[in-house]
């Protein structure tokens, strides 16, 4: 019979110095964390890290928040806490084969979009614009903004206080489609490229937005399977489909393509990976940090297939006239709200006249983070309440 083992921190990470690749960042290497805590006896410093995000209100709120689709087009489509949760899916997956922190990867990839606004990339951009002359608006600097200041749960210090790495990981997310950081965050810019981990969950999302995306688009009619026939990729992944299963109905044929393109992807992306970190032979996380070029990326062909993949989101679903309809009526709704705020701030809740009252940044800051953080639903009560005249 096997004798009792208690998984204390101590032995995970032993487990990681034992498990894990070289260049992996390891727990108990970490940087620390701005305010000095006690370990816990029983979880790694990122373990740790994850489940303060899990359990932050940030985190709660993305079930409400607008991926593409706002939650009240339909209960299928995804949010921004279904997306995270499958960009976290697909990051660990990548991580563990890799040999990389699952742990951290698991942390970076559930905080990644915590700072997004609701509407989805229209209240983004809305943001940015309203914010212009007031140091602007960029969702992945408002994550780390989140979790280093505006969840105040814990009377010893602001924020989660979380560990370097994570929030690292947070402010060096990148896909297409983000803008460059805030001036703030430079310390974590002095290497040219972000850790193995990081890499790993920005792919992932890549991955994650493109594939699901598809399913979404196809769901709601915006497209159908005949407009995917020049892509190589849709093509590669439904000859398969079909050839396994000829007699398939549309909706579990559609998943089966999603299943595949996922499947197809993290393949490629963990032989091209495989294939750089074996010629580079790096030995520690400090070298993949100092490498000249990304390490984790698809191979030549995956990356042009994935280009054209996001040439005809955008073309197709992203800017579909019924799309932008609510993204423009998003756009008006926050500007609503962030010019209406600022111009009688006495409307605005307790809390928030007291960060105000307390000078703890500019009113417009102070508005901004506000309505950053607000879900989609609140938004639009918050609207009706400022301005019909039978809410209140």
């Amino acid at each position: 019979m096997a004798g009792h083992m208690v998984l204390t921190r101590v032995t995970q990470e032993r487990k990681e110095r034992d498990f894990l690749a070289s260049y992996a960042l390891k727990s108990e290497q970490s940087r620390g964390r701005a305010h000095t805590e006690d370990e816990c006896p029983y979880r790694t410093a990122f373990q740790r890290d994850r489940d303060r995000i899990i359990h932050s209100r940030a985190f709660r709120r993305l079930e409400y928040k607008t991926q593409v689709f706002a939650y009240y087009e339909g209960d299928h489509y995804r949010t921004r806490l279904t997306h995270t949760l499958e960009v976290a899916q697909i990051a660990r997956s990548v991580a563990q084969y890799l040999g990389a922190n699952e742990d951290l990867t698991n942390a970076v990839a559930l905080a990644h979009d915590l700072g997004h606004t609701p509407f989805g990339h229209a209240g983004e951009q809305a943001l940015h614009n309203l914010m212009e002359n007031s140091g602007g608006f960029e969702h992945n600097s408002q994550s780390l903004r989140v979790v280093d200041l505006l969840e105040a749960r814990y009377p010893e210090f602001p924020g989660l206080n979380l560990t370097f790495e994570t929030r690292g990981g947070i402010i060096r997310h990148a896909t297409v489609y983000d803008r460059a950081p805030q001036e703030a965050a430079q310390e974590f810019f002095v290497r040219p490229q972000p850790s193995l981990e990081t890499q790993i969950v920005n792919l992932a999302d890549e991955i994650a937005y493109n594939c699901h995306d598809i399913e979404d688009g196809l769901r709601s009619g915006f497209f159908d399977e005949s407009e995917l026939g020049d892509l190589a990729l849709w093509n590669h992944v439904t000859e398969m489909i079909r050839t396994k299963y000829p007699k398939l109905d549309r909706d579990t044929f559609r998943y089966q393509c999603t299943r595949l393109l996922i499947d197809t992807f993290i393949r490629d992306l963990i032989q091209a990976t495989e294939s750089s970190l074996s010629e580079n032979s790096f030995r520690t996380p400090e070298e993949i940090m100092d490498s000249r070029k990304p390490v984790v990326a698809f191979s030549e062909t995956m990356q042009r297939w994935k280009e054209e993949l996001n040439q005809f989101l955008h073309t197709r679903f992203y800017t579909h006239h019924q799309i932008l309809r609510m993204q423009f009526k998003a756009y008006r709704l926050l500007r609503d709200l962030f010019k209406e705020y600022v111009r009688r701030p006495s409307q605005l809740n307790p809390g928030i006249q007291k960060r105000i009252a307390e000078n703890q940044d500019s009113l417009e800051r102070i508005v901004c983070d506000y309505i950053a953080g607000m879900t989609d639903r609140f938004a639009l009560n918050e609207h009706r309440k400022l301005f019909l005249p039978y809410e209140y």
